[in-house]
C-alpha cells in the first residue's frame, strides 16, 4: 500500500501487523549470522571465520569513491585481483572445509563491477560445491548471463530509489530506473537475487528507500537485505548521523508487509553500540528472518517472542534451509 512508512501510523501498529504476517508465513526461527569478515562471539556461539569469506576482485580500488565508503568496505575483504587468485583462494577454502564466499569489488564510473573475466573461475568454484554469491553492482546483459552460466547461488546489488542520492552520494549519473532495469535483467536471466536497501544513504535522511522497496516488490526477489548508513571516518558523510532507529524499524516493518513471503535480513552494515541493540530488538518484532552480527541479548528477546535462534557462519543472504552451515548452533 502507498501509505507504507507513513509517520502518521504508529510504529507499534506497524510492528504488530508485521509480526502477525511473519508468524503466518514463516517458521518460528530467527537466523543469527556471523560470516568470516570479522570475529564474533557471544555466550553459546563463536563464529568460524574460515567457513565463509569475502573477497574483492579489485582489491581496495573503486572508481566511484562514494561519499559513504571511499573504498573502506573493500579493505576488509581478501583481494583476489585475477581469476587465478580467486580460484586458488577457493581451492584453499574448500581444502580447509570452507563452505562459501562473497565475491565483490569496486565499481567503474557506471556502477559496474568488472566480473566478466571471472566467469570460468566462478563456475569452477561452484563446481567444487562452494556456495558462491556475487555483489554485481549494475550489471550489463553479458555479465548477468555469465553469472547464470557460472551457477552462482545469488546475485546481490544495492537498490537506490532516489536520483539525487545516486548523484551526490554515489557519484553516479544513474536513476532509479537503472536499478529497476538491473533487477529485471538479473531475474530475466533466472538468477536468485538479494537486493540491499541502505537506510539513510542520503546523509542520514530517509530518501528513496520506500521507492526502492516498491521496485523490489514489483520485480520479485528471493530475499531482501536492509542495511543502515554507518558514517565512517575519512568519508564525506563522516559528520552525518544515521537515521533514527525507529525510521529503520518502520522500513523493516513496511518491507515485511509489502513482501509477506520473502525472507528479510538485517545485514552487516549498521551502527554499533546502543543503536544496534535497539534496532536489532525492533527488527525481530518487525518480522526479520535473519540478523547479521546480532547485538548481545537478541536471542533472549527472540525467545521471549516464541522464536528459536540458529547461529551460523554463513552470509545472511543465503537460504538457511538450502544447507545449514556445519557449525550452526541452536539456541
Amino acid at each position: 500500500p502507498s501509505c507504507l512508512g507513513s509517520e502518521s501510523y504508529p510504529l507499534t501498529e506497524w510492528l504488530a501487523e508485521a509480526w502477525t504476517v511473519r508468524r503466518q508465513h514463516f517458521a518460528d526461527l530467527l537466523h543469527l549470522t556471523a560470516p568470516g569478515v570479522k570475529h564474533y562471539e557471544v555466550e553459546g556461539y563463536r563464529n568460524d571465520r574460515s567457513r565463509f569469506v569475502h573477497v574483492s576482485i579489485t582489491g581496495a580500488a573503486c572508481a566511484l569513491a562514494c561519499a559513504h565508503c571511499r573504498g573502506q568496505l573493500l579493505q576488509a575483504m581478501t583481494p583476489t585481483t585475477t581469476p587465478a587468485e580467486l580460484l586458488r583462494l577457493g581451492r584453499e577454502l574448500r581444502a580447509r572445509g570452507g563452505e562459501g564466499l562473497l565475491v565483490s569489488g569496486g565499481a567503474d564510473e557506471r556502477g559496474r563491477v568488472p566480473l566478466l573475466p571471472y566467469g570460468e573461475a566462478l563456475a569452477q568454484l561452484a563446481s567444487m560445491g562452494l556456495r558462491v554469491i556475487v555483489h554485481c553492482g549494475l550489471p550489463d546483459r553479458p555479465t548477468a548471463r555469465m553469472l547464470k552460466e557460472a551457477r552462482i547461488e545469488q546475485a546481490l546489488l544495492d537498490v537506490v530509489g532516489d536520483a539525487e542520492t545516486c548523484r551526490t552520494v554515489l557519484g553516479l549519473e544513474r536513476t532509479p530506473a537503472d536499478y529497476r532495469a538491473a533487477l529485471e535483467l538479473l531475474r530475466a536471466e533466472g538468477l536468485s537475487v538479494a537486493p540491499h536497501i541502505v537506510a539513510g544513504l542520503h546523509g542520514g535522511r530517509m530518501r528513496g528507500e520506500y521507492e526502492a522497496l516498491e521496485m523490489v516488490a514489483a520485480v520479485g526477489v528471493q530475499r531482501l537485505v536492509v542495511v543502515v548508513l554507518t558514517p565512517r571516518t575519512g568519508t564525506l558523510l563522516a559528520p552525518c548521523q544515521p537515521p533514527p532507529v525507529e525510521e529503520v524499524a518502520r522500513l523493516l516493518a513496511a518491507a515485511r508487509l509489502r513482501l509477506p513471503t520473502t525472507p528479510i535480513s538485517l545485514g552487516c552494515m549498521r551502527p554499533a553500540g546502543a543503536y544496534k541493540a535497539a534496532l536489532d530488538a525492533l527488527a525481530v518484532r518487525a518480522g526479520a528472518n535473519a540478523i547479521a552480527y546480532p547485538a548481545e541479548g537478541v536471542a533472549a528477546k527472540a525467545a521471549a517472542l516464541g522464536l528459536g535462534c540458529v547461529y551460523g557462519s554463513l552470509c545472511c543472504c543465503l537460504d538457511e534451509q538450502a544447507g545449514c552451515s556445519s557449525d550452526t548452533a541452536r539456541i
